[in-house]
């Protein structure tokens, strides 16, 4: 995998460049982004917030990505923020810190291409973030979330992770810190499967390999329709679903999936839902 180190330094800036906290390669238009910091747990940083970031833009930028999976390596997903790097810092430090790690999310949850976390082992604070940032997760068994900021003497995790699990679920996770296991993530949402250890990393190409076969266009668009939709009413959703339609017509590639349909073969029964489509 390729290393991406740190870029925003200013120019002219006498200090070493930051040790690469996250891989990335891509290959027959599959993305596949690593946490590599495994000697801290994957535990995020200053520059892991900004190799992330940088990482996430390019990738939403280079039209030959189709899919992202996005994993790490050690034995835990990510530990959570490193509060470490903050010994000795002032609050107007730790703030830009945060407003980093935001732009962090922002960036994995804006990508055009559809994002899957494949998760496993502990999965703590910031890297709760990163997962809910996805579009979607799957997590080896025995992955345990926990959420435990305000134990650590800050907010966090307070966003995202009750737009996915309900706002009083996500209270009693936050005001507690208890552990979540893989199969109560699954029962909230959290993660959409939850599969053998041994099996993390095919279960993720299987699906990368799967999403990757769909026009690329259409499943921007779908993803920007879900995103957009889930933040207004169903009418305006409606609207927002039928103007990605009219760019996918205006595009024309749409012939493509039929004529794709129709070569399946005769004898193929199309379902209610492809008569209606």
């Amino acid at each position: 995998m390729t290393d991406v180190t740190d870029v925003t330094e200013p120019a002219g800036t006498t200090e070493p460049a930051d040790p690469p906290r996250v891989r990335c390669a891509v290959a027959d238009g599959i993305a596949r982004v690593e946490l590599a910091r495994p000697r801290a747990r994957n535990a995020v940083d200053l520059p892991m917030c900004r190799q992330l970031r940088t990482v996430f833009e390019e990738l939403d930028a280079d039209d030959s990505v189709r899919v992202v999976l996005l994993s790490a390596q050690g034995p835990a997903f990510c530990a959570g923020a490193d509060l470490k790097e903050r010994a000795g810092r002032d609050a107007a430090w730790v703030r830009r810190r945060r407003v980093a790690s935001f732009a962090a999310y922002d960036a994995i949850e804006r990508c055009r291409r559809p994002v899957v976390a494949l998760v496993h082992g502990a999965v703590v604070g910031s890297g709760g973030e990163i997962t809910l940032a996805a579009d979607f997760a799957v997590a080896a068994e025995g992955t345990t979330f926990r959420f435990p900021e305000p134990h650590w003497g800050t907010v966090g995790a307070t966003q995202r992770l009750q737009r996915v699990i309900g706002r009083r679920r996500a209270k009693e996770l936050l005001f507690t810190g208890r552990p979540m296991a893989a199969a109560e993530a699954l029962h909230w949402g959290v993660v959409s499967q939850v599969v053998p250890e041994e099996e993390l990393a095919r279960t993720g190409a299987e699906i990368a390999a799967t999403v990757a076969k769909a026009p690329p266009l259409a499943i921007s668009l779908t993803k920007r329709a879900v995103d957009l939709g889930g933040e207004t009413d169903l009418d305006r959703g409606i609207r927002i679903e039928m103007a990605a339609i009219e760019q996918c017509l205006a595009d024309d590639g749409w012939r493509d999936g039929v004529d794709r349909f129709t070569r399946r073969g005769a004898g193929h029964a199309p379902s209610t839902d492809e008569e209606r489509r």
